[in-house]
Order: C-alpha cells, then sequence, then structure tokens
C-alpha cells in the first residue's frame, strides 16, 4: 500500500477553476426600489412543466420583475434521461448538474424553484407510460403538494395534455397539473399533507400555448399579451432577461441570444374562469384582501414616495416600523412573505453585510473546524449585534456596528457524527425506477439541500430585533479569480474511492483493482476490507494501514482478483470496498461535479467496481477516438482490450491515420467540431484506403450554421427514436459481419439494455448503404434507421443510433459484442 500527499492540493485545484464563484447575492438601489413595489404585490402564479429548460423564461421574468407576482416554476423532474453537451455525466449526477443550472436560472429571472420527485427516464412518446412508471398518485401528490404551499392564483402549464406536446413527460406534466389544480382544494385527497398545509384552490389553470418545433398550439382567438416590454430600472427588456437565464442550461446547448422588442404569449383556458382582461382577472393582489391591509398600504406608499436610490439607508427607520405593524395582522401567508421581503430590504437597505465562512471545504465528521463571522454596517444605521448563534454554539455579543467598520469573530466547532454527510436529499434512499424515494414530506419540493450549517445573526436595527440567517460558505482568494466562494461538504473522516466502476473480464485471468483510501483527519491504523465477489477470490495487498494516515494523506489499496473456475459465470456483480479504523467502518466515495456556471456538486455512493464477466472477442488493436460532447465510450474501449488515441483537432489534420484499425467519433461530434467537416476528405481517404470510420449519434447534420458531410454517401439525421430499451430488433441481413464476427450476435444480446435502443436514426439514405436492424416502438411502424453501414473503396463507413454510450458504462454484455464486430469490419478477410 502506497501512501500520497496531494489529495487536498488536487482539490483545492479543482475548485479554483470554477469561475462563477457562489458569492452572497446583494440588492442594488434599483433592486430595493422594485423589492418596495412588490410589497404592494399579493398575487402568485406558477407555472408547471416537466424537465429543466422546458420553462418559459421569459414569461417567468415578466410576472417576477414586471408584475411582481411571487412566481414560481415546478419541473416534474431533474432531467436526469437527457443528453450532455458539456461533459460525460449520465443519469443521476446529469441531474445534479441540470438542477444547479435551474437554480442559476432562476437568480436571473427571479422565479423560484420547486422539483417533484419523478425521474427523468429518457424519451417517451406516451402520456399513460411516463404516467404508469413514475406512480401517478405519487407524482400528483407531489404537484397538490407544492400548489398547497405555494398557494398560487394562476397555475400555468407549458404542454397540452396530449400527443401535441411532443413528449410523454410533457403531456404527464399537463394531466398531472390539472388534475392538481382540482384536487389541491379537496381535503379528503392527501389529507396526510393537511398537517402542514391547508387546501387549495387556484382561480384558474391555463396553458401557455406556443410555436416551437413546426407545431404552432398558437391561435388569434387565443388571451394573448405582450411579455417584451423593456424595464427602465433594470435597464434591460425581458426577453434579454429570458436570454440570459436560459443560457444557464448549458448541459443542453441552451445558450439563447438575447431577445429585444414586442413578444407576445397565448394562452388557453384548463379550468377555472375565464379572463377578459388580464390572467388575473378576478384575484385581488392587493393589500385589501387583509383585514387591516388598507393601513399597510398606505405605509408602503409612503416609503415608495420617500425612497431615494441615492440613500436607500434613509428608508431603514421607516421600514422597520413597516415590519412591526405587519407584526400587528393576524398570522397567514401573506403576513409571513411580506415579513421576510421586508427584513430582506431593511438589510439591504442598511449596507448591512453579514456573512460565515470557513477557509476548508470539508467539515469533516469528528473534527473541528473553524468558522469565521464577519458583519460590516456600511450605510452607519443603528445596528447592535445582539447574539451569533451556529448549531450548540450560542453567544451573546451586544456590539455596536460603528459606521462601516469590520466585525470578526471566530469559533472552532467540533463536527458531530450527528451531522449528516452532504448527501442531496433526493439520493439518501434507493430509488425506484420511476421516481426519487423522499419519505420526508417537507423535503418533497424543495430545488435543493438546505446549507450544510446556517449561522443566526441575532440583530437589533433601530429598535427592532431580527434574525438572520446565512450560510456557512467556503471562501477562498485565487490569484487570478480573486475571491471565490464554495459550499462546505461534511464528509465522513475517510474516504474510498475505486480506479474505476466497471471491469471487464472476458478471460479467466486474474485482474487487478485498485481502491484509495483519503484520510480527512488523522486516522490510526485502518484495514481495508471487500466484499465477497462471486467466482473470484480476492486478496488485498497488503490490506493493513499500519501507521496510520495523516490528514491529507492519500494510500493505495491494491485487490488482486484471481478466477474460480468452479464457480466463475457470466454476469455483473459488484465489490464492494470499506475501511475499517478505531472509530469505525466507513464506505463512501465522494463524487465531484465541477463546471464553471454552477457551484460544485457533491454526493456520496458506495464505494464498488461492478465486475462484467462475458464472452467478447475482438479484432484489431488500435483505434482513435474523437471526442464529443462527452461519454465514457473510451474507458470502455481500453477495457475491452483496444489501445485508444485520443484524437484532438491538431492530431485530425496532422496524424498519419492508416495507423488506426478503427476511428470512432463520441456523442454528437459532428455538431460541436469543425475540424471533423474541415478534414472530411481526409476521413473519407482514410476509409477508402481501408479504414474503418465508426460515427455515434448526432443531433443532425449541422455543425453551427455549416451543413456538415459525414459519410462517403448521403444521408440525413432525423429525431426518430426507440425509447423502449426493450423493443424487438428484427435482424434484416443475418449473414453480415456486424453480426457473425467475431461475435455470435443473438437476441440476448439485446436483453438488460438501459433506457433506450437508440437515437437520432439515419433517414433518406444513399442505396450503397445497408441497413442491418429494423425495431419499432409499440404502436409505431418499424424503422431501420437505427445502423446503416457500406464499403467504401477498401474500408468500411458506419453511422449508428445505438446508445452505446449509456449501454457500456451500464455493463450491458451485448453492446460489447455489437461494438466490438462494428470496429472489426475491415478485419473480417473477404468483406
Amino acid at each position: 500500500m502506497q501512501k500520497r500527499f496531494v489529495f487536498f492540493f488536487i482539490l483545492i485545484s479543482l475548485f479554483a477553476n470554477q469561475l462563477k464563484a457562489q458569492a452572497p447575492q446583494v440588492m442594488t438601489a434599483a433592486d430595493i426600489y422594485l423589492g418596495l413595489k412588490k410589497l404592494q404585490v399579493l398575487g402568485s402564479v406558477l407555472y408547471v412543466a416537466a424537465h429543466p429548460d422546458d420553462e418559459n423564461t421569459r414569461l417567468l421574468a415578466y410576472f417576477s420583475k414586471e408584475k411582481l407576482y411571487r412566481t414560481g416554476y415546478l419541473s416534474l423532474t431533474r432531467g436526469d434521461g437527457g443528453q450532455n453537451l458539456i461533459g460525460n455525466e449520465q443519469g443521476i449526477e446529469l441531474g445534479l448538474i441540470r438542477t444547479q443550472e435551474l437554480l442559476a436560472a432562476r437568480r436571473i429571472d427571479g422565479a423560484e424553484q420547486f422539483f417533484a420527485r419523478a425521474f427523468d427516464f429518457g424519451f417517451s412518446k406516451s402520456t399513460d407510460e411516463a404516467l404508469r412508471i413514475w406512480d401517478r398518485e405519487k407524482i400528483l401528490s407531489d404537484v397538490v403538494w407544492v400548489i398547497r404551499k405555494f398557494q398560487p392564483d394562476v397555475m400555468i402549464t407549458r404542454f397540452p395534455q396530449d400527443a401535441r406536446a411532443g413528449h410523454g413527460h410533457h403531456s404527464a406534466s399537463a394531466v398531472l397539473a390539472v388534475e392538481a389544480f382540482t384536487a389541491a382544494a379537496d381535503p379528503n385527497r392527501f389529507p396526510e399533507q393537511l398537517k402542514w398545509v391547508k387546501p387549495w384552490q387556484a382561480k384558474r389553470i391555463l396553458w401557455n400555448t406556443a410555436n416551437f418545433g413546426g407545431n404552432n398550439t398558437t391561435s388569434d382567438k387565443q388571451f394573448k399579451f405582450d411579455v417584451g416590454a423593456f424595464n427602465p430600472i433594470l435597464g434591460k427588456g425581458y426577453g434579454e432577461i429570458a436570454a440570459e437565464s436560459r443560457s444557464q442550461h448549458k448541459s443542453q446547448g441552451f445558450g439563447a441570444a438575447l431577445q429585444r422588442g414586442s413578444a407576445l404569449e397565448y394562452f388557453s383556458v384548463w379550468k377555472g374562469d375565464t379572463m377578459k382582461t388580464d390572467l388575473f382577472d378576478g384575484v385581488n393582489t392587493t393589500w385589501s384582501k387583509i383585514k387591516g391591509g388598507e393601513a399597510i398600504s398606505q405605509k408602503i406608499d409612503q416609503l415608495i414616495n420617500h425612497y431615494s436610490l441615492l440613500a436607500p439607508g434613509k428608508s431603514v427607520k421607516e421600514l422597520t416600523e413597516l415590519y412591526k405593524s405587519l407584526q400587528t395582522l393576524e398570522d397567514g401567508y401573506w403576513k409571513d412573505k411580506k415579513l421576510k421581503e421586508v427584513q430582506q430590504l431593511i438589510e439591504a437597505c442598511c449596507g448591512l453585510w453579514m456573512e460565515a465562512y470557513t477557509s476548508e471545504q470539508y467539515a469533516v465528521q469528528t473534527n473541528t473546524l473553524r468558522f469565521n463571522f464577519f458583519l460590516n454596517n456600511r450605510n452607519g444605521s443603528q445596528v447592535t449585534l445582539r447574539g451569533i448563534r451556529l448549531n450548540d454554539f450560542d453567544t451573546t455579543v451586544n456590539a455596536t456596528l460603528a459606521a462601516n467598520q469590520n466585525f470578526m469573530a471566530g469559533k472552532s466547532i467540533y463536527i458531530s457524527d450527528s451531522i449528516p454527510v452532504s448527501q442531496p436529499y433526493w439520493l439518501k434512499n434507493e430509488m425506484k425506477p420511476g421516481y426519487f424515494n423522499v419519505t420526508d414530506q417537507q423535503l418533497i419540493g424543495n430545488a435543493d439541500n438546505a446549507a450544510a450549517f446556517s449561522v443566526h445573526y441575532l440583530v437589533n436595527i433601530e429598535g427592532l430585533d431580527l434574525d438572520f440567517v446565512k450560510p456557512v460558505r467556503y471562501k477562498w482568494a485565487d490569484p487570478v479569480k480573486g475571491e471565490l466562494y464554495q459550499p462546505v461538504v461534511v464528509v465522513p473522516p475517510v474516504l474510498i474511492t475505486p480506479n474505476l466502476n466497471l471491469l471487464l473480464s472476458a478471460k479467466p485471468d486474474s485482474q487487478n483493482v485498485r481502491f484509495t483510501i483519503h484520510a480527512m483527519k488523522n486516522t490510526s491504523k485502518a484495514s481495508v476490507n471487500t466484499s465477497p465477489l462471486k467466482g473470484w477470490n480476492v486478496s488485498i495487498n497488503p490490506g493493513m494501514l499500519k501507521d496510520g494516515l495523516m490528514r491529507g494523506d492519500e494510500a493505495e489499496a491494491d485487490i488482486t482478483l484471481k478466477p474460480d473456475e468452479k464457480t466463475r459465470t457470466n454476469g455483473k456483480t459488484a465489490l464492494t470496498g470499506s475501511v475499517n479504523e478505531q472509530d469505525g467502518s466507513y464506505a463512501a466515495e465522494l463524487r465531484t461535479i465541477a463546471y464553471d456556471h454552477i457551484p460544485v456538486v457533491s454526493y456520496f455512493r458506495t464505494p464498488l467496481v461492478n465486475m462484467l464477466t462475458l464472452d467478447l472477442k475482438t479484432a484489431g488493436k488500435k483505434i482513435g477516438y474523437i471526442e464529443g460532447a462527452g461519454d465514457y465510450v473510451p474507458v470502455a474501449l481500453k477495457q475491452m482490450g483496444y489501445e485508444v488515441i485520443t484524437l484532438k483537432d491538431l492530431d485530425l489534420a496532422t496524424s498519419d491515420l492508416s495507423q488506426f484499425d478503427a476511428i470512432i467519433t463520441g456523442v454528437r461530434a459532428y455538431n460541436i467540431k469543425e475540424s471533423l467537416n474541415t478534414n472530411y476528405n481526409k476521413l473519407m481517404a482514410y476509409v477508402q484506403q481501408g479504414g474503418n470510420l465508426i460515427v455515434q449519434y448526432n443531433t443532425s447534420n449541422q455543425i453551427g450554421p455549416v451543413i456538415a458531410k459525414i459519410g462517403p454517401y448521403n444521408f440525413n439525421i432525423s429525431r426518430t427514436r426507440i425509447t423502449d430499451e426493450n423493443a424487438t430488433v428484427k435482424v434484416l441481413k443475418p449473414e453480415h459481419p456486424i453480426l457473425n464476427f467475431p461475435n455470435k450476435i443473438t437476441e440476448k444480446d439485446f436483453q438488460n439494455w438501459i433506457q433506450e435502443r437508440s437515437i437520432y436514426h439515419a433517414q433518406g439514405w444513399d442505396k450503397n448503404y445497408e441497413t442491418i436492424f429494423s425495431l419499432h416502438d409499440p404502436g409505431e411502424k418499424d424503422d431501420e434507421g437505427s445502423l446503416i453501414t457500406t464499403k467504401y473503396g477498401n474500408g468500411h463507413f458506419t453511422y449508428t443510433g445505438l446508445v452505446f454510450f449509456r449501454e457500456l458504462p451500464a455493463g450491458v454484455p451485448g453492446a460489447y459484442r455489437l461494438l466490438a464486430n462494428i470496429i472489426a469490419l475491415n478485419q473480417k478477410k473477404g468483406f
């Protein structure tokens, strides 16, 4: 077992790459003015759709910043089943990215974000399928819960309830929203929720019709209004704000140009009262609906009239008086909301800076961490810090905060093992096929976890006692990027990470696995243990950390797996690792996702290696791989025994391609790499002279504004996909080498596929292409475009929409065998 001392250096370097830090948001004088105006508005609207990026960001921005309604977006899923344009994360990891992209979008357009528990299991062509897999009643209860908590006056769906929605998830989101509109008002539906909320009836639910994708559902007869207005206070129009918001969906390639000018939105009523002049017809959004509200409204008018953009601090006293007046009202929804809004405005007008931070990213269980407290009364209002409270730390301060003078304090606090690790709440329990298994009712609907630690600043401002709650962040200064913030992550004392997720065994040979142990604190001597692995004898070398590890150390445990000929069988089994140490046993792998546009995302999973034993033969040795939007196919190819060389743009232009038995392009490569179009002639010459070019799916033949040339003969790319992962695969040419060499492909090779069979089929192909398979989803016609192949000169070209990028990391044996055969096309003599 080898020790290393590089763990924290790697992590610090990783986090320093975050260009957009999670700095505390501050309100400008213009924001404060809009906030004062919003105090007069007691109306709310909830938008409902299926995925991140389904929302109408222009409409959300208009409601939030023009009409000043409380605005929310409920996405039933986190987008786990989509594709990823910026990296190789799939499944729940993609959902984690898209969750943060939505939150980044909401910070721009001003709406609030909610999620149901539904899992995005991939493209669905049927409303009934989506509702069945999700568990209709369960997800319906989530929508009802969010409605009862949010209490919208108006609800809006993005999609219709039928096939015009273009996706089973889309139509299902509308079906559930319309059903929940009524169910939320019925005390007999989901009565267990009434412990925390009350039944709620929105005034109406609408469909926000649209014209996109060649499907125009708008009509001049529908209610419509212009949302393209310019907001002079913000200096932007709502089309501009919307584009900035939508451009946060970077994993989906949804960067958008800023839109300016008039833009009509159209609406049709699903249920509830019709409207004549406004979406909120018949809805009282003023203080007159609250007992005692008229006096509150007058005070707010006075505040707005007295407000100075140049001196917001002059409004502090009036705001504290307004807060006290709000406290005298009867308890209710709008009282609570407006008290929070006024408190935020008091803080902003004071210019009161309050933060709590650590100088370390990780809070380690059973270790101490220093927390730093910082305040500055920048506008010089009458402010006294009464006390600070954080977990068990509770201290009285009673310090007057002088104008623009820093108050700093610090405290080292023990992190008990009773404080849970920072696992996203929807991943804490083993998920079901169609939904995340969240059992805590209070967590359902939340966009994200609360901060691992929050500090309470007990502050008196102009005679008013207030409790300000601030998240504790990790803060540091990067020499290039300046001050940066990231979330504080609670971790166990020891982490363990395997060097790979999947291990392929095609021959009865010994295999090697390495587990890396990360000491998050000083540890006593520890041992590495693994679970039994059927068909294999496991030995750990040496398996004992005799001297223990110091904080920040890494040690590597090498595991040798020797096959047991009597019990080794084909299939997939898991080898899990753990570390036993004096204080306990630990089996947690920390996964970190880092991109510039979102905070660093951390989650834990069981440290395991899936051992896939299969019958696999390969022909050919050296593969050139041209990366696309990101996938794990190169890792799988190396596991299969190939030498894999990544071809960058310069490599493609200058390398001798004849050295490669096959060249494979990654998913969406032609959509994002102009070099493929530039080097088209070179690639075709490679094929013609005996090479084998394999192109994985692209979403179109387009590279930006350019129509890409892909194959030696023409074909187009359609949006046809086979979403049923168990769809019958009809073999059209059973004698073709793709089905016979070096592996005999049978019906068994199409068993246990995940999520889907294929996407973005070829269409309109030249007669020189051959088709090998025919597939269809239930109720649809056969389609032969999942794989087309042709001989060109002495070589071969293949385009395929078969989802190898999903099946290979999932350890689907047939996907490995089929891909090996495609790679071997040029190795088959006489073909």
